[in-house]
């Protein structure tokens, strides 16, 4: 038997943008929004992809978003309906360790308590 999701399991997130701008301000709603503890803006990305048959090359900029388990599936809800791509990426994975604090810190930015 397998074991269940912890809603406070603590993820990182990934997410690429376009450009600066679009970065910051998804960062921001996100942050506002209580959907990310904290979200990490790096430029400088060039991503190679396939799209629509095409080998693709862009310059873009990655978030890394931290949350919990519980706010991943709104996270990435709220992205979808904000980004400028048909298709945003968006990525998490769970931290297996860290440092508690935090840990505990992020869980207390995500609660549902603040809506």
């Amino acid at each position: 038997m397998g074991t269940r999701p912890d809603p406070e399991q603590v993820y990182l997130s990934y997410c690429t943008c376009p450009d600066v701008e679009t970065a910051q301000a998804l960062a921001r709603t996100l942050v506002a929004e209580h959907l990310a503890a904290c979200v990490n803006v790096l430029p400088g990305l060039i991503s190679v992809y396939r799209w629509q048959a095409r080998i693709e090359t862009d310059a873009e900029v990655l978030l890394l978003m931290k949350t919990t388990q519980a706010r991943v599936a709104d996270l990435a809800a709220r992205i979808d309906s904000l980004h400028p791509y048909e298709v945003p990426e968006v990525i998490s994975h769970p931290i297996t360790a860290g440092h508690p604090h935090y840990l505990d810190w992020v869980r207390q930015c995500t609660a549902n308590t603040h809506r």
